[in-house]
């Protein structure tokens, strides 16, 4: 399996404070990697480098081999890397439909656009039977597949997903993150933020505990998960 990220001495602030100090992640093409730890480690400060929404102190993030530590979002998105922020942040005065669309604003071929958005239907019925109304009438969950469809529009090589969970009753939770698998069985890889660890790493096959700014602890996923130390501290029992 060939390397398609790989983030080296990773350095990040917010104003003057350091939130990553001198991380490095290695993701293969085809991979799930979840990202896990408590809050403030710096996972989702993580993701905002790699997207370009944060810059980059020190350290490079090799996309396909190239560095993209100085590239803008618009930049990343057309090398193809999409990202789902946290809460989703769909276009609530927009319809679903319309928000797809908005999805797929590097493309110019009205054929493609459409297809694409049939194909996100298919995978997300709700969505297809709530396509003429607006975001904000969308369930929390509904919102959040609306969010994930919106980012699957470009066929990304690289989903970033930041904490698609969050505020989401338990069975939503469940088939949002069987979705998700099922994206990446379908070939997209995925780098997972996380604060529900239990199910990240229950989908993941490698994953990345932040402490404080660093890494704490990597490897198989599974193995992650029945670690001792990392259930005391990280998984709640």
């Amino acid at each position: 399996m060939s390397t398609i990220l790989n983030i080296k001495e990773l350095e990040a602030s917010y104003t003057n404070l350091k939130i990553l100090k001198g991380i490095d992640i290695e993701v293969g093409e085809g991979d799930l990697v979840a990202i896990i730890g408590p809050n403030g480690c710096g996972k989702s400060t993580t993701l905002k480098c790699i997207f370009g929404l944060l810059d980059v102190e020190r350290g490079k993030i090799l996309f396909e081999g190239k560095n993209i530590a100085d590239k803008s979002p618009d930049e990343i998105v057309k090398l193809g890397i999409s990202y789902v922020p946290q809460g989703a942040r769909v276009f609530r005065t927009l319809s679903v439909d319309e928000n797809l669309e908005m999805g797929a604003f590097i493309l110019d071929d009205r054929g493609l656009i459409e297809k694409r958005k049939n194909e996100i239907y298919k995978f997300f019925p709700a969505l297809k039977e709530k396509s003429d109304q607006r975001a904000t009438f969308l369930s929390g969950g509904q919102q959040q597949m609306l969010g994930v469809g919106r980012a699957l529009m470009l066929k990304p090589k690289l989903l970033l997903l930041d904490e698609p969970s969050a505020g989401l009753a338990p069975n939503l939770t469940a088939e949002l993150f069987a979705k998700i698998k099922k994206i990446n069985d379908n070939g997209t890889t995925i780098i997972l933020v996380e604060q529900n660890a239990s199910m990240a790493l229950a989908i993941a096959n490698k994953a990345y505990v932040l402490e404080s700014g660093k890494i704490a602890f990597h490897g198989d996923a599974k193995k992650i998960a029945n670690s001792r130390i990392v259930r005391d501290l990280y998984l709640g029992h």
